[in-house]
């Protein structure tokens, strides 16, 4: 994977918690899903076949049914605004499981975002947001705190849509 094509030089660095990189803004949403290992196991899938992300009404265009490393993905805002990114890396773990992707040349935002599921030793399941990010368009950069706000609310509105695709599986 060649790290020119990325738009931000820490490739791979939403794999340390906390970090965010100088001149960056950092996201951190955690969204409780439920809990049990169905719970766990209808919302890994959900992130890692992109449709989580389908659900919340945003455009998906990716090269393969399930994210992996190097997986191009294109995510695109009511038909008009194009945001290329690539896959990263997984996790696939038997507690954690998600994705985390990197901003290419054309998106609006520069920097990584990671989802992620993990089930905690009480068995409960949450969905991580994560990812640093500035603007690298100027009508992101014209946004300013209004665009970041928008992430957010992305990030919430990810956990509420994975909330109800988990409902009819959650234990609790």
């Amino acid at each position: 994977m060649p790290l020119t094509d990325f738009t931000y030089d820490d490739v791979g660095a939403t794999r340390r918690v906390g970090f965010c990189p100088p001149g960056f803004h950092s996201l951190h949403v955690r969204t409780r899903l439920g809990e049990g290992e169905k719970v766990f196991q209808r919302a890994s899938e959900a992130v890692l076949t992109w449709e989580m992300h389908r659900t919340t009404g945003l455009g998906i265009d990716t090269t393969a049914e399930r994210a992996a490393p190097d997986v191009e993905v294109t995510v695109t805002l009511a038909g008009m605004i194009k945001a290329p990114c690539r896959v990263v890396y997984t996790v696939d773990e038997p507690r954690r499981a998600g994705w985390a992707y990197g901003t290419l040349s054309g998106h609006p935002e520069s920097g990584e975002e990671l989802f992620l599921v993990d089930r905690t030793g009480d068995g409960t399941v949450w969905l991580t947001v994560s990812a640093f990010s500035r603007a690298a368009k100027w009508y992101s950069r014209a946004g300013g705190p209004a665009a970041r706000g928008l992430q957010s609310a992305y990030a919430r509105r990810c956990g509420k849509v994975l909330q109800q695709l988990c409902a009819p599986f959650d234990a609790a």
